[in-house]
């Protein structure tokens, strides 16, 4: 069995049924493997950016390995975005790329990355875009290096793992010798008890004794399956939950005890039930730059905050908790609630005040379509377990804002790394691991411009993902933060394609709206039609997301970023 083969062979053996990578000559083999397996899908994708954000999207809802792939050289540093974002969002990702031939290190030959006389040394940057990256350097290691990579990839905090498959070692005549089974053997992170029962008891305290808790849950612990237990916590001992925008959804949102979405672009409503709390109990969160409100240093004075994390560094970074609770998350709330019931009887029901964004009235701009709107047409319309995935721009924020989701939706951001496209192309991968459900896109017009290409690849492998493109011919956050910051703007703005005409010629179907009503319209038929389907949606320029700089409110806000230019200058 040749290298190649042999990994495909681990790769099933643990699980994956689907590969995403680019075409080269030094993934040759491994693009021969893959055609023969019988059980892995292989997805060859226009450009390997793309390939890296859909193992992502694979890995995304799933407890699989997402898989990507690359030539060496140039193939093999573009997967370095994915990889990237991996990292981040914690995903479990594996990459395998191809490397010169080391015989000829040192000599600059075609793709040598081995950071000798002048060549990029791909050894370095994969290392620090992974948790780590290893160099194949005999065929007889192949199990041993596939096996300890895919456990680092699911240990502790999922993320990204990388291997390099030198070219003398993917040769044909390169055997790996006798075969064997690769064993994913990661035992998941429970909670220490003396922990648990000290965090019960606090909560208990503060429970019995009238002071306010709070829940504020994040993409942690929808990833750890953890929605039944937060329920559970949550209307057991009545606490109000708030989410980040990535743990939308972990109950739903219509939920008498859910409160909002608590980040600057967040509700009212979660910014006041946060301001009353004297309790935080934060749960597969990691208290990020928006859900914070740039790190504000006085978030959680005057309150405890205890923080339950899969991950140590999470405790250790903007804000030190009073009390952690090292585990992943359903396990952890698990044992809290059975922690909490022995010490607290029955609980006084609480009332939540109205959500702001069930109110909140859109006055009517002139010119084309509202985009908050907009997404509250996308929010009413979205089947029962529909994945709804936002790319980085304005558009996040009206999403995340009036998009209410149900038990069973999932609603994804890009995350701290940020990439725009990551979520354009990564929602094929969400699409190849879920079949059964609707994946959704909301992005920019600046994102899709980026990759839309890869339309083709959903057209030739039939992935029905819809796109709503906001379409505004500008890069709305960055005009809105030259603003603030200069007080004027510039090379902001830019003329689009007919992006349904471009869909149409791919052989997807393409909708042009200039209406709520058109849209609405373009939006049920791509629901019903089980093909690719692009809409691109004409917004008004004139419409600003709703945001704070503080938790007090926008008013608030508004007063204190007034008072520190005024201090500036």
């Amino acid at each position: 069995m040749r290298v190649y083969e042999a990994i495909v062979k681990g790769l099933e053996d643990i699980g994956v049924r689907a590969a995403f990578g680019g075409a080269g000559e030094n993934a040759a083999g491994l693009m021969l493997a893959l055609r023969d397996s019988r059980q892995i899908r292989p997805i060859i994708t226009r450009h390997e950016q793309a390939a890296s954000f859909m193992a992502c999207g694979y890995a995304m809802y799933t407890n699989k390995l997402g898989f990507c792939f690359a030539t060496a050289g140039p193939g093999a540093f573009n997967l370095f975005s994915g990889l990237a974002m991996a990292m981040s969002d914690s995903y479990p990702v594996l990459a395998v790329s191809g490397y010169a031939n080391r015989k000829w290190q040192g000599w600059g030959s075609l793709n040598e990355t081995s950071g000798l006389n002048g060549t990029p040394d791909s050894r370095a940057m994969f290392a620090a875009t992974t948790k780590r990256s290893f160099l194949l350097t005999s065929a007889a290691d192949t199990w041993d290096v596939l096996e300890e990579a895919v456990n680092i990839a699911f240990e502790g905090r999922p993320g990204p793992v990388h291997i390099h498959v030198p070219g003398d070692l993917s040769q044909p005549d390169v055997e790996v010798g006798e075969e064997r089974r690769i064993r994913l053997a990661v035992a998941p992170v429970q909670p220490d008890p003396a922990r648990v029962e000290e965090i019960a008891s606090v909560l208990a305290d503060a429970l019995t004794n009238g002071r306010r808790v709070v829940a504020l849950v994040g993409f942690g612990a929808i990833r750890s399956g953890a929605g039944a237990e937060v329920k559970r916590l949550i209307e057991r001992f009545q606490i109000p939950l708030l989410t980040t925008l990535d743990g939308k959804g972990i109950v739903s949102e219509s939920h008498p005890l859910s409160v909002g979405v608590f980040a600057d672009s967040g509700h009212a409503s979660a910014w006041k039930a946060f301001r009353e709390a004297d309790v935080v109990l934060c749960v597969g969160n990691s208290l990020n730059q928006h859900a914070t409100f740039d790190y504000r240093r006085d978030l959680f004075n005057g309150k405890t905050l205890i923080h339950v994390n899969i991950s140590e560094t999470e405790f250790h970074k903007a804000y030190k908790p009073h009390y952690t609770l090292r585990s992943d998350a359903r396990p952890a709330v698990a044992a809290l609630v059975e922690a909490l019931d022995k010490r607290v009887g029955e609980v006084t029901p609480v009332t939540i005040d109205g959500r702001d964004y069930e109110a909140r009235h859109i006055p009517h701009v002139t010119g084309n379509i509202h985009p908050g709107k907009l997404a509250q047409a996308i929010g009413r319309m979205l089947p029962e377990r529909a994945i709804l995935l936002a790319d980085a721009g304005a558009h996040l924020a009206w999403l995340g804002y009036f998009v209410e989701l149900e038990e069973g939706q999932h609603f994804r951001k890009a995350g701290s790394f940020g990439p725009m496209a990551g979520h354009v192309n990564g929602a094929l991968g969400v699409q190849v691991a879920h079949p059964d459900r609707t994946i959704v896109v909301g992005c920019g017009d600046g994102c899709y411009s980026l990759s839309g290409f890869e339309l083709m690849t959903a057209v030739e492998h039939d992935l029905p993902v819809i796109w709503v493109i906001f379409d505004d011919e500008q890069f709305k956050l960055i005009k809105l933060y030259q603003l603030s910051e200069y007080r004027e703007s510039g090379l902001v703005e830019f003329r689009n394609p007919d992006f349904a005409a471009y869909a149409r010629a791919c052989g997807a179907d393409g909708h042009r709206v200039e209406t709520l009503e058109e849209f609405e319209d373009a939006f049920r038929g791509a629901l019903g039609s089980g093909r690719p389907t692009v809409i691109d949606a004409r917004i008004t320029r004139w419409a600003v997301p709703h945001y704070s700089p503080s938790p007090d409110g926008v008013i608030a806000g508004l007063v204190e970023a007034l008072e520190e230019r005024l201090r500036d200058d």
